[in-house]
């Protein structure tokens, strides 16, 4: 049987990485509302190039993502600290970015880790504090193919909000 403490520690860390998700979704979809969704609104966030309140840094890194023709966001070994209603993060993340560079079309791909602190209010996780840690990155020509060849018959192509597939979906 199963205690009512350790159930509600399954649902908080369920609930943490579903924030975590949500910032990667919002992001790579330069939903503005998304990724402002998983951060309470004086959280901080430092990413290196932005140090500052979070929602600001949203409003920052949309604009520059858009100039991009794709990002995605990879997250993995998501370890968490519980204790009560704050907690502790480490997420690994690899982030792809193809854009166009001085040189022509380039991937840029880059490995970190997010470090969360985490604050629970009225039942819901928000990030209350981030710090971005680059941990590698590799950057290259593209050699993306889009129209020939397998990738070239599909399709349903990946977009922004709110052209994307996912918000028509269903």
């Amino acid at each position: 049987m199963i205690s009512q403490e350790d159930l509600q520690e399954l649902h908080d860390r369920q609930a943490i990485e579903h924030t975590l998700v949500t910032y990667c979704r919002g992001i790579d979809r330069c939903d503005m509302e998304a990724l402002k969704s998983v951060y309470w609104p004086e959280a901080t966030d430092d990413h290196g190039s932005f140090n500052g309140n979070a929602h600001e840094f949203c409003e920052y890194v949309i604009p520059a993502l858009k100039q991009m023709r794709q990002t995605m966001h990879l997250i993995s070994n998501v370890y968490i600290e519980l204790a009560g209603d704050r907690a502790k993060a480490e997420t690994y993340c690899v982030a792809y970015h193809h854009l166009n560079g001085d040189d022509g079309v380039q991937d840029m791909i880059v490995g970190g880790r997010y470090l969360d602190l985490f604050e629970k209010r009225s039942a819901k996780w928000k990030i209350l504090k981030r710090v971005y840690v680059m941990d590698w990155n590799q950057n290259m020509a593209a050699t993306a193919e889009w129209e020939a060849g397998l990738y070239g018959q599909l399709r349903t192509r990946g977009s922004r909000f709110p052209e994307d597939p996912w918000y028509s979906f269903g």
